[in-house]
């Protein structure tokens, strides 16, 4: 390693957040928003590296292209931050879309499966589940309860085959 990086690198870790993002605009020909004190003494030295040594080749940068094009991209946009009452509506669907789970028997219908030497029911409400008196948000969660270990509630209760799709 070149004494002059090495010398670099150490003077970088003591400087403050300001003026790491002053000589991060000095050598990358913009300004940054970050304020992340790690994250900007590696982009610099990546830098310094960078120009004291030699960029990546051109060959890297084509390969980097190809990969890039490649990736298997996020098609849709992350979910924006709403506030509480849009949450609260967003949850009122969500469980309604649950109650509509094709799946799943209409609200009121009883669940029987023998397990174990006993005629087990669950009653399938609009907003969950009714087993031995108490209420579950997931078939899942009546299988953990009764089995002590995760399973597929649909599988447990056999609204679905085992390697069917859904």
């Amino acid at each position: 390693m070149i004494p002059d990086f090495t010398h670099q690198l150490a003077e970088l870790r003591r400087q403050t957040v300001a003026d790491l993002r002053q000589r991060y605009a000095e050598l990358f020909g913009e300004p940054t928003r970050a304020g992340n004190r790690v994250w900007l003494i590696k982009r610099i030295a990546w830098r310094l590296q960078a120009l004291a040594e030699g960029d990546l080749s051109q060959r890297a940068r084509q390969r980097a292209a190809e990969l890039a094009r490649d990736a298997d991209l996020r098609l849709s946009a992350p979910r924006a931050l709403l506030p509480a009452v849009a949450d609260a509506d967003a949850s009122a669907q969500h469980r309604t879309a649950r109650a509509h789970d094709p799946r799943l028997p209409p609200p009121g219908t009883l669940l029987r499966r023998r397990y174990k030497g006993m005629v087990l029911q669950v009653q399938v409400q609009p907003d969950g589940f009714v087993f031995d008196g108490q209420r579950y948000p997931s078939l899942s969660a009546v299988a953990k309860a009764i089995t002590g270990s995760h399973c597929n509630g649909f599988l447990f209760f056999r609204l679905i085959r085992k390697g069917a799709t859904s």
